[in-house]
């Protein structure tokens, strides 16, 4: 059977993953990737771009889908479940309390975002744990990473992005981000070209955050002259990989209740 053939976009996508796999030394022979999946079109495109580089490497590896569902609507993710039975991908789907108990009275100590989030990624460990997962991939993109590079500068006053490849509890297990080098807009392209069944998001605060309020300052940031976008994805994207490249140390965050380890 030839290989399919790929739009613009999904080509974007695939050689970007490649490269940022590559280059940050994701893989190796045999290990075991869960992809956590929210259902948003950064996730499903990280899912089938693995799913595609499964046959593209030169050695075997194994993926699963991961996806919790945050409770807001429980029968969102219905058009999951038959997708990833034609794509012929295993998966862990289950229903959480997370966002309700997020945005509820018992929640006073931090916003709703970082709740629902600390409980999301406690899950997911402890999933990775029990599926005895190497990695575990995230769908963060080059727009995240440059919204998390100046909220790092401007609210916490650090220079720091987001890590491609980041060992955790003592290097078993590896936080991944294969997209981080790929723009939005070819994401969002690739997603609509391949028929994903993405569904929207039912969270009462998207488009309400700290991260959305920085997205809109960088509009005018970016409206500084014609290219200004570019050179500052161009460079931030560049500035990770080098970063990562080199295998510059990171502190592994643990679960909870353990202490971190510096690697």
């Amino acid at each position: 059977m030839g290989r399919e053939k790929r739009s613009f976009a999904q080509e974007v996508c695939v050689k970007g993953a490649g490269k940022a796999m590559q280059r940050a030394g994701m893989l190796w022979p045999d290990c075991r990737v869960g992809v956590a999946v929210s259902g948003g079109v950064d996730s499903f495109v990280l899912l089938k771009t693995l799913k595609i580089r499964q046959g593209i490497v030169p050695f075997r590896f194994e993926l699963m889908a991961i996806h919790l569902n945050p409770g807001f609507d429980p029968q969102s993710h219905a058009a999951l479940l038959p997708w990833l039975a034609a794509e012929g991908i295993p998966a862990h789907v289950e229903l959480t309390n997370h966002g309700p108990h997020a945005h509820s009275a018992e929640n006073q100590r931090r916003s709703a975002c970082f709740r629902c989030s600390w409980l999301r990624r406690k899950r997911l460990f402890e999933l990775a744990a029990q599926y005895r997962l190497t990695h575990l991939a995230l769908g963060h993109n080059a727009d995240d990473l440059v919204s998390t590079f100046f909220l790092n500068l401007c609210r916490n006053g650090r220079v720091d992005g987001m890590s491609m490849c980041e060992p955790f509890f003592d290097g078993s297990l590896y936080l991944i981000r294969p997209l981080l080098l790929l723009e939005k807009k070819y994401i969002i392209k690739a997603a609509r070209q391949w028929e994903l069944p993405v569904w929207a998001n039912a969270c009462p605060s998207a488009g309400q955050t700290a991260r959305s309020d920085m997205a809109q300052s960088l509009q005018n940031l970016y409206g500084l002259s014609h290219d200004a976008r570019r050179c500052i994805f161009n460079a931030l994207t560049r500035w990770q990989l080098e970063r990562n490249s080199r295998g510059e140390a990171t502190v592994a965050a643990p679960l909870p209740g353990t202490a971190p380890t510096q690697r």
